[in-house]
C-alpha cells in the first residue's frame, strides 16, 4: 500500500512537472476554459448564474481552478455563480483527492457556489446526471473518445451526451488519434512522443532532475498505457476521423473564439524560453487556426500535437 501511494504521489508530482514546464496541457485547458466561458456568458439571462460542466477524464483537476477564479471574478454578491462539476477519472481514489483539491480552492472564491459530484469510472456510459434546469450545461472530452475500445461505446458515449443536449461540446485530441491498425497507431505515437521529448530539450537541461522525473514517471508510463491500448483495440477500425463521427450523431461544428487564439498566443508568448532571454522568437511551439476557424491548434515546429475544437448539438 506504502508502494502504490508513494508511485502515485511520483506521477502526481511528475505530472505537475510536465504541466508547468511545457504548453501542452495548459493550451488546451486554457481554450477550453474561455470557450465555456463565452458559452455562458451567452445564456447569461437565461440560466440564472448556473453552469454545470461533466469532465469525461477529470484526472488531477489542473484545467479547472482557472475556471473557477474566472467565474468568480464574474460574480458579485447581488449576482453569485453556481458551478457543477461532474467529474469521470479511472482511479476512484485518486478522483477524491482530486475533488478535495478543488473544493478546498473553490472555497477561497467569493460569490461563487462549487459543487463536485464523482462519476462512475471511465469505460462505462454516465449515470442519469441531473442538471439543473436552464443551467450551461458543457460536456468535455480531453482525449476521451479515443480510449473508447468499441463502436458501441461511442455510440453509447455520443448518443447519451446529445440526449443531454449541451450548450458545448468540448474536442481534445492528439494528431491523427483515429482507430486504426496498431502499427500505423504506433507510427503516430512516436512522431508524437518524438516531437514532445524534442520540445523538452528547449526548456530543460538533459541531466535536470526535474527532466528524469518527467520522463520516468509521466512520459514513460503514458507512452506503455498508449500503447497497451493500441494492442487491445487493434480489432476495433474506427475510419473516420472524430469530427466525421461527432456530425454523424447529429453535433454540429462550432467556429472558435478570437479570443481563444490571442489567448493560446499569448500562453506561448509567456511560456517560451525564447521570449525569456529577449530574442523574439517562438521556439518551436505555435497555434493556428484550422477547418476554417473551426478549430484551434499547437504544433512543434510544423509539426501537429493537439487540437481544440467546439461542438454543439444540432436541432433536436
Amino acid at each position: 500500500m506504502d508502494k502504490v501511494c508513494a508511485d502515485q504521489g511520483q506521477e502526481f508530482l511528475a505530472f505537475m512537472e510536465f504541466y508547468r514546464t511545457l504548453p501542452l496541457y495548459q493550451f488546451t485547458h486554457f481554450t477550453a476554459n474561455q470557450e465555456i466561458i463565452e458559452a455562458f456568458e451567452e445564456e447569461e439571462a437565461i440560466n440564472k448564474g448556473h453552469i454545470h460542466i461533466v469532465d469525461f477524464d477529470v484526472a488531477y483537476g489542473f484545467q479547472w481552478p482557472s475556471l473557477i477564479q474566472s467565474l468568480s471574478d464574474m460574480a458579485t454578491t447581488s449576482r453569485t455563480i453556481s458551478l457543477t462539476l461532474t467529474g469521470y477519472f479511472g482511479n476512484e481514489e485518486e478522483l477524491m483527492i482530486t475533488k478535495d483539491r478543488l473544493e478546498s480552492f473553490a472555497n477561497g472564491c467569493p460569490n461563487l457556489s462549487f459543487k463536485f459530484e464523482a462519476g462512475i469510472l471511465r469505460g462505462s456510459s454516465p449515470i442519469s446526471i441531473h442538471v439543473e434546469a436552464n443551467s450551461t450545461l458543457v460536456v468535455n472530452f480531453p482525449f476521451h473518445l479515443q480510449t473508447l475500445r468499441s463502436s458501441q461505446e461511442i455510440k453509447n458515449t455520443l448518443g447519451t451526451v446529445y440526449s443531454m443536449n449541451p450548450s458545448l461540446v468540448v474536442l481534445v485530441e492528439k494528431e491523427g488519434n483515429q482507430r486504426r491498425s496498431f502499427l500505423p497507431k504506433f507510427m503516430e505515437l512516436l512522431y508524437f512522443y518524438t516531437a514532445t521529448f524534442d520540445s523538452l530539450n528547449e526548456f530543460l537541461p538533459l541531466e535536470s532532475i526535474k527532466r528524469l522525473n518527467i520522463e520516468k514517471n509521466h512520459l514513460a508510463k503514458e507512452i506503455k498505457l498508449e500503447i497497451a491500448q493500441g494492442h487491445i483495440k487493434e480489432a476495433f477500425e474506427h475510419e473516420k476521423s472524430w469530427k466525421e463521427t461527432m456530425k454523424l450523431f447529429g453535433f454540429e461544428g462550432k467556429k472558435m473564439s478570437s479570443r481563444s487564439l490571442s489567448q493560446a498566443k499569448l500562453l506561448l508568448k509567456i511560456k517560451s524560453p525564447c521570449t525569456m532571454i529577449g530574442d523574439g522568437a517562438n521556439c518551436g511551439f505555435e497555434v493556428f487556426e484550422k477547418d476554417e476557424g473551426h478549430e484551434i491548434a499547437l504544433t512543434w515546429r510544423d509539426r501537429e500535437l493537439i487540437s481544440v475544437s467546439c461542438w454543439r448539438c444540432t436541432s433536436q
